[in-house]
């Protein structure tokens, strides 16, 4: 992820969550996950932004937020994390936003947009296993198909919690002998052939 990042690159990247719903579906096991390991109970978690991600990989998916520079997410939650075989990256980092226009001097020379400004933030990368996200209330991450499935046609169905196949089911069994479906047993042993008197 480069030093310094666009607000525009940041609404890309959630435009095409919102146009891809097996990436929305990732997103929102993800903080499925976030939320049932307890992390919105330190301090700032919860203001977090999707700054990139999800990126899914084989085994883990990843997905970067930012915080405001002064109000960094506590450490203590990245920590719990770990426990979870979660890899978590802290970086300091920019975000260029437009200025507000308050005053003529907010204005860029030849527009009529704000001056962009830097804006320092906290970046933390959290790269979370896919069988963490699937033993959580059983994610959608097991329907979504790497790069190299899709060409060879793979079909992405979701398996069965646990990662069993369900048992085939059988067909219904022709009847065999006995009495014919809408009447009585035939007299005398045997059906009549068709076209007998």
């Amino acid at each position: 992820m480069p030093n310094i990042l666009d607000t525009l690159d940041v609404i890309e990247n959630l435009s095409s969550i919102y146009e891809n719903d097996r990436a929305f579906a990732v997103l929102k096991d993800f903080e499925r996950v976030i939320d049932e390991l307890g992390l919105y109970v330190y301090d700032n978690w919860e203001e977090g932004e999707l700054a990139a991600g999800p990126e899914i990989d084989r085994h883990w998916v990843k997905c970067s937020f930012m915080w405001p520079r002064k109000r960094m997410p506590d450490p203590e939650g990245g920590k719990r994390l770990l426990d979870y075989d979660c890899k978590i990256q802290y970086e300091k980092s920019n975000i260029i936003k437009p200025r507000q226009i308050k005053k003529p001097g907010d204005i860029r020379p030849g527009t009529k947009k704000g001056k962009l400004d830097k804006v320092p933030v906290w970046i933390v990368h959290i790269t979370m296993p896919k069988k963490l996200i699937i033993s959580i209330f059983g994610g959608d991450v097991e329907t979504i198909d790497l790069p190299d499935n899709e060409a060879q046609g793979a079909v992405g169905a979701p398996a069965p919690a646990g990662g069993a196949m369900p048992p085939p089911i059988a067909p219904p069994a022709a009847p065999t002998g006995g009495a014919p479906i809408g009447g009585a047993a035939p007299t005398g042993g045997a059906a009549p052939a068709p076209g007998a008197v």
